[in-house]
């Protein structure tokens, strides 16, 4: 534990004396004890602590040495308002570095982290990026004329298979075709293993095991898989005398500059479009099937969504995100110096982890918490942004926030569209929420019938 040492008396007085961290308080549960209570419990043994600790609670796993999770709005802002320099996101993402690499913008801090988040920052912006509406209303349409009639049906796998068609086309700016299903085939084959009931957290252990560097032979060839027809996209690309032309994303990396006037590497590029490719798809893939799952089981929303009013949609997008957030929670490491946190001062080394879930489902923040109501969204006084933090906040906000919102929105009004009152839930009850790598996804995929 980093000590903090307080102001020295005058040359000659005596030693100034160490003054440790203050952390907040936590169960003492063993170790093992609290992971059973993360994996087993999660929102109600989360909820369980911060009712017993307040809004800071320092917490040991058997995967860490501790951390301190926050449940309070208010330190929430102080976290994303922190100086970056100090609170490293990247670091907390270090478990992500053998699937995005090492140059991903989610695993980079302080100024590498800002010149990758100016460079990606463009295309998602302004016109180019409602430029992709008419692409994803295609995308709905090619999906839901896909849909079997009379016959059940989940629709997180068809929200995976929209989504990926959309990024992949954004991106890359393939069209329908052969380039187009070779690159979705191999993402969806190198996401497959993770993408299981706490995939990540196995492979990690796996690596752990084999020597730091090395992943899984199964993932390790599967992910060359896809680096192999990157590169070699990249390459074709960097030859390309119409570059400047086109407008897909992998093309405005790569004639992105800095400020010195330098541009990506080739490594660098790679890196960004996996994290594109697949942050843009898996998760938004997710967020949809969740929100379906709660306007199937949700009547008088559901009525009042088939009008299809833009702003309403927005609301619904927002509240499915509130109730089922995709990432659970967000991390930033401590460096430098202790970092005060309320009235608390938490050490250099130790991570500092906004509880995305339990503050979604506090009472007094969203009264009757379980309730999809998008109309919370609506009034003068919706969430704001350290009570709603689906895509985080900060200087670490999710780039692609925007464009994540706007096709939730596209896909539910043209859904809605083309289906009309014919869709619905196969279960009566709401999906049970699993961990699959880092997100939370339905158990059982959301299933649906498509009436006659």
């Amino acid at each position: 534990m980093t000590a903090l040492r307080e102001p020295g008396p005058p040359s000659g007085g005596p030693a100034p004396v160490a003054r440790a961290p203050r952390l907040p308080p936590g169960p003492r549960l063993p170790r093992w004890v609290q992971t059973a209570g993360f994996i087993f419990a999660g929102t109600r043994f989360l909820e369980l602590c911060r009712r017993r600790y307040g809004g800071a609670v320092f917490m040991r796993t058997l995967f860490d040495d501790g951390f301190v999770m926050v449940f309070d709005p208010e330190l929430v802002k102080e976290v994303f308002q922190g100086p970056p320099a100090q609170l490293h996101a990247g670091e907390a993402n270090a478990l992500l570095g053998p699937i995005l690499g090492q140059r991903s913008v989610l695993l980079l801090d302080e100024d590498e982290h800002l010149r990758h988040r100016r460079l990606l920052l463009p295309p998602f912006h302004g016109e180019r990026m409602r430029g992709f509406a008419q692409v994803i209303r295609d995308a709905v349409a090619h999906e839901v004329d896909r849909w079997p009639v009379g016959r059940e049906f989940t629709l997180l796998e068809s929200m995976q298979a929209l989504t990926l068609r959309v990024i992949v086309r954004a991106v890359f700016g393939y069209g329908p075709g052969p380039e187009a299903e070779e690159l979705s085939r191999r993402l969806r084959a190198m996401v497959e293993p993770l993408a299981r009931p706490r995939g990540l957290l196995v492979m990690a252990l796996l690596s752990r095991v084999r020597g730091a560097g090395r992943t899984p032979g199964v993932f390790a060839t599967r992910r060359a898989a896809v680096d192999e027809l990157l590169f070699a996209e990249i390459a074709r690309r960097r030859a390309d005398p119409e570059l400047g032309a086109r407008e897909d994303v992998l093309s405005a990396l790569l004639l992105a500059r800095d400020e010195d006037g330098a541009p990506l590497s080739d490594a660098e590029v790679r890196d960004e479009l996996v994290t594109l490719l697949l942050a843009g798809h898996e998760t938004t893939a997710t967020a949809l099937a969740w929100a379906f799952d709660l306007l199937l089981h949700t009547p008088s929303v559901l009525e009042r969504a088939r009008e299809r009013e833009e702003r309403y949609l927005d609301a619904v997008a927002k509240e499915a995100l509130r109730i089922r957030p995709v990432i659970p929670g967000i991390g930033r490491v401590v460096r430098r110096a202790p970092f005060p946190l309320g009235p608390f001062e938490v050490p250099v080394g130790i991570e500092i982890n906004p509880s995305i879930r339990t503050i979604h489902r506090r009472a007094d923040l969203y009264p009757d918490p379980g309730a999809f109501r998008p109309e919370r969204f609506l009034g003068e006084y919706a969430p704001d942004t350290y009570t709603w933090l689906p895509f985080g906040g900060g200087t670490r906000r999710c780039l692609g926030a925007s464009f994540a919102l706007m096709e939730m929105r596209l896909v539910l009004d043209g859904v809605l569209e083309r289906t009309g009152g014919r869709l619905r839930a196969a279960s009566p009850r709401l999906e049970a929420i699993e961990l699959h790598a880092i997100t939370q996804a339905p158990r059982h995929g959301v299933r649906a019938v498509l009436e006659p």
